[in-house]
């Protein structure tokens, strides 16, 4: 039985993957078409975006992929789909839409949602996350982005392209936080020349509300500033989706911060209840929830002892240039006591990488004395691939 209260496909299909990488790679062409002159093409130079041809684009192509994960296909698979709000009864009872289903084993895959400062005023004011986003009819004429991660970068870099004033607020030093430090910089640097301005080791005070517009209430180094925006997108991080099923009925323990409390096969506090994906783990990527899902197969149906730790997870920041990372960062290395040689590698000294018009950088972390790979970290066009 497959229980969804909301949209079959999830994060990935309805806000997060699909609509995402539309709207990037629309905002590519743009971008590529503008500074074509470079590579000797003549007339290019004043191309712009169409946003609503963009977003209809990107809702066409999305309802072409929908029937994917459509509840006719899981019924057509023989599944028993049930759209409804479920909520645990009991250690092997749950409950959708006025029936008492009774399970040998339940899986808890519900995801995250986006996480919302408690900043005054802001709720008030009225912002945008990486779920209404991808409802916009008309371009923003001037956003504020706070939040510096994947989401935030990778939307503010688009909307700049598409034409709109970007500015990303961020309270750490350097974007993308968890990144590397050198990786982040060629991203900056990129996002910089597509007029993206950014606001480093700055907080938001208040947020105020006038008919025309919303001013941000800046703390920065050198005091407090104000910033006039039409839109603020909040791009700040994920909250797992714990509450309203009933988890104490179940004998479940979850947080509503780190979400469902997990073993390392996957199971929960409830013996015959495993979860997979956003509501446990730290890894919110739609490939790490994939592989989290088949390791529940495993263990909870065919008695296996897969383990989710001795996964080697990748994953990629879809900014132009791209971040992809596998394995461990320097400062991982260095908690865990290990010592280490890293190889770097400009792509400015690449001859395809010339000739392409690219920059970015390569980082290969080795166990020192030893051609032991530990992490690499690529920063380049298509790095993901």
């Amino acid at each position: 039985a497959l229980i969804e209260r909301r949209l079959l496909g999830g994060d990935c299909l309805n806000f997060g993957c699909v609509p995402s990488k539309a709207l990037i790679r629309s905002a590519r062409a743009v971008a590529e078409a503008r500074g074509s002159g470079e590579l000797g093409v003549r007339g290019a130079d004043g191309a712009h975006a169409d946003f609503g041809a963009v977003m209809g684009r990107m809702r066409r192509l999305r309802a072409q992929i929908a029937p994917h994960d459509s509840a006719e296909r899981f019924r057509s698979l023989g599944i028993d789909v049930f759209i409804g709000e479920a909520k645990f009864t009991g250690s092997d009872t749950i409950s959708v839409g006025g029936q008492s289903l009774r399970f040998a084993r339940a899986c808890i895959a519900t995801g995250a949602r986006p996480a919302a400062p408690s900043i005054p005023g802001l709720a008030e004011a009225g912002f945008l996350n990486n779920e209404n986003v991808f409802t916009l009819t008309e371009l923003p004429r001037r956003l504020a982005v706070l939040g510096s991660g994947p989401i935030g970068c990778e939307l503010a870099q688009c909307f700049a392209r598409f034409g709109s004033s970007v500015t990303v607020i961020e309270m750490a030093q350097q974007i993308l936080p968890r990144e590397d430090r050198d990786a982040a910089e060629f991203v900056i640097r990129a996002m910089r020349h597509d007029a993206v301005a950014f606001k480093l080791s700055t907080s938001v005070v208040r947020v105020e509300r006038t008919s025309s517009r919303k001013t941000l209430i800046l703390k920065t180094a050198s005091g407090e500033e104000r910033l006039e925006v039409d839109e603020i997108l909040v791009g700040i991080g994920r909250a797992p989706n714990v509450e309203g099923m009933g988890l104490q009925a179940a004998g479940v323990k979850f947080d509503a911060r780190s979400g469902v409390e997990v073993t390392d096969g996957l199971r929960t506090t409830n013996s015959r209840i495993y979860a997979a994906g956003d509501v446990c783990s730290k890894y919110k990527f739609t490939h790490a929830a994939d592989a989290m899902a088949r390791i529940v197969i495993q263990n909870a149906l065919f008695f296996g002892r897969v383990k989710a730790s001795r996964l080697v997870m990748p994953w990629c920041t879809f900014t132009d240039p791209e971040i992809a990372h596998v394995g461990l960062y320097e400062k991982d290395a260095q908690e865990q006591g290990i010592a280490t040689h890293t190889i770097a590698v400009e792509l400015g000294k690449v001859d395809r990488a010339i000739l392409d018009g690219e920059d970015g950088l390569l980082k290969v972390l080795l166990k020192k004395g030893t051609d032991q790979i530990l992490g690499a970290t690529l920063v380049s066009r298509h790095a993901g691939e």
